[in-house]
């Protein structure tokens, strides 16, 4: 294995400012790492070498010219692929994209080839970011790369994969109910959601539209600070998007990187900690908690007696956006379209109905139908109005909790990497995996979630999540990078340098 690969981005940005290594060589040396162990790991739909190096050879010309586009000029990224990205493949994860190749970027993107990062392929995820385990994937499942017959958590397992196999030193994923946050928790790598509307979601291809958020997949807080100002801040062709500069967020990375926690107020969550939750999970996280508070933390137990509903709420109000949202693909404008069989002159909605039992697998089936359902007449209030209401009442829990805490905690997932396929035919069992993650996407408000440790009963990876206010993204970097620093340090290095190497791995 190159050592290149094993670097942070940070890092990496620093050894080709110091001229010890270009861009195509850290570009090839991980598509090699692509190449070695992907057919194991399953990270990518497609990688797009070709013009990765092309990208790579542009970053060097520009740096040998004595100038760089940005703070990460030349490290390579993955990107998830629910992102549209012109003249490359988009399939969501579902047949029904199949071949289709978008004519435009999404600002986030476009602003990461402006920022001159080249850009490796795009990652496996959930069908239209349907999961949480990226086993409802059409092109078949990503495996975690602690243990290949473990998922990598969802809807962003690909992305999460990619950055703890050490494919990407960077990647992009999207976040609806807890697919950065989780993925990153059962992989051992750093997951950001930003406030809602912190990041651009034009470009975006929508499962619900009032919760999904796009943000970085890194393997320390201080490379998810240098990418988030990147991708971040205001994009008019989002009319979501906050028109408000990105807080200063690298210089809180380095300042909670110090690990001085003096002044700062940590709410641990009553209802997001505890019962249902395993042991190891637990176990690490109480550990994590501590060290803040030998680091000067004030901790004080907050209650947010909505949570409890959170998962219900959520579980009506983003089946009934996806049903809006995947109506548009009809066969008539995107990838798939299938004839019906014994239909000589078939009609638009004939085609229409091949193409969707066709194109969609279960799973968003499961979620249209539901959604439908939700929204109809004389259900409308009784279930998706219902929904809305305690979404509101999560939002009055948050502000109440943030009055006694600067930053909420939490374990970000109630168990460590369950096998692949042992929550397949359960999907409510597979749902509570987002428990704690989901309230804020409902209320919009910024997380993180950074490796707390090794599970004792199964040595898999645990993840710490940390909240904040709306707008106040810049807290969970400050204490994320003080519980990496702290937790680190205890360790003796980095979590993932006790990952498999997989190096010599087969399929």
């Amino acid at each position: 294995m190159s050592d290149l690969i094993r670097r942070t981005a940070a890092e990496l940005a620093d050894a080709l400012a110091a001229g010890e290594t270009s861009s195509v060589e850290l570009t090839q040396a991980h598509l090699d790492r692509i190449a070695e162990v992907d057919g194991a790991v399953h990270a990518f739909l497609h990688v797009d070498a070709e013009g990765a190096l092309a990208q790579a050879r542009a970053a060097d010309d520009r740096r040998a010219s004595g100038a760089t586009a940005s703070a990460l000029d030349g490290v390579p990224i993955a990107v998830k692929d629910v992102l549209t990205t012109q003249g490359l493949p988009t399939t969501c994860g579902s047949r029904i994209l199949e071949g289709w190749v978008p004519p435009y970027d999404a600002t986030v993107v476009a602003r990461l080839r402006a920022a001159g990062l080249p850009i490796l392929g795009k990652t496996n995820m959930d069908e239209f970011a349907m999961g949480s385990s990226t086993e409802h994937s059409a092109y078949g499942p990503t495996h975690n790369p602690w243990d290949l017959d473990r998922i990598p958590g969802g809807s962003g397992g690909g992305s999460a994969a990619a950055v703890a196999a050490f494919e990407a030193p960077l990647a992009i994923g999207t976040d609806t109910g807890g697919s950065i946050r989780q993925p990153g928790a059962v992989t051992g790598t750093v997951g950001v959601k930003p406030t809602y509307g912190g990041v651009s979601r034009y470009g975006l291809v929508a499962l619900a539209n009032s919760l999904d958020q796009a943000g970085p997949v890194t393997r320390t807080v201080l490379d998810a600070a240098l990418l988030h100002e990147l991708i971040g801040g205001h994009d008019p062709r989002d009319s979501t998007s906050i028109d408000q500069p990105v807080p200063a967020l690298v210089e809180a990375a380095r300042q909670g990187a110090g690990g001085d926690m003096s002044g700062v107020r940590i709410g641990v969550v009553k209802e997001l900690t505890g019962e249902g939750y395993q042991s190891g999970v637990q176990a690490r996280f109480d550990e994590a908690v501590q060290l803040l508070v030998e680091a000067g933390a004030e901790v004080v137990e907050v209650s947010c007696p909505s949570f409890v509903h959170a998962l219900a709420a959520y579980y009506l109000i983003l089946p009934a956006e996806a049903s809006s949202n995947l109506a548009k693909f009809d066969a008539m404008r995107y990838g798939l379209r299938v004839l019906p069989e014994g239909i000589d002159d078939p009609s638009a909605e004939e085609v229409m109905r091949a193409t969707r039992h066709a194109g969609f697998g279960d799973e968003v089936k499961r979620r249209i139908i539901l959604g439908t359902y939700a929204l109809s007449s004389g259900y409308y209030d009784a279930y998706y109005g219902q929904a809305q209401k305690v979404r509101t009442l999560i939002s009055r829990d948050f502000a109440a909790a943030f009055e006694q805490a600067d930053v909420l905690v939490s374990p970000t997932a109630p168990t460590t990497a369950f096998k692949l396929g042992e929550k397949l035919d359960d999907p409510l069992a597979m749902y509570l995996n987002d428990l704690a993650t989901i309230p804020a996407n409902l209320a919009g408000v910024p997380g993180i979630s950074v490796p707390s440790g090794l599970a004792a009963e199964d040595g898999l990876p645990t993840g710490l999540q940390i909240l904040a206010p709306a707008m106040a993204d810049d807290r969970v970097y400050r204490v994320g990078a003080a519980a990496e620093a702290l937790l680190t340090d205890r360790w003796g290095g980095p979590l993932l340098g006790q990952a498999p190497d997989l190096t010599g791995v087969t399929a």
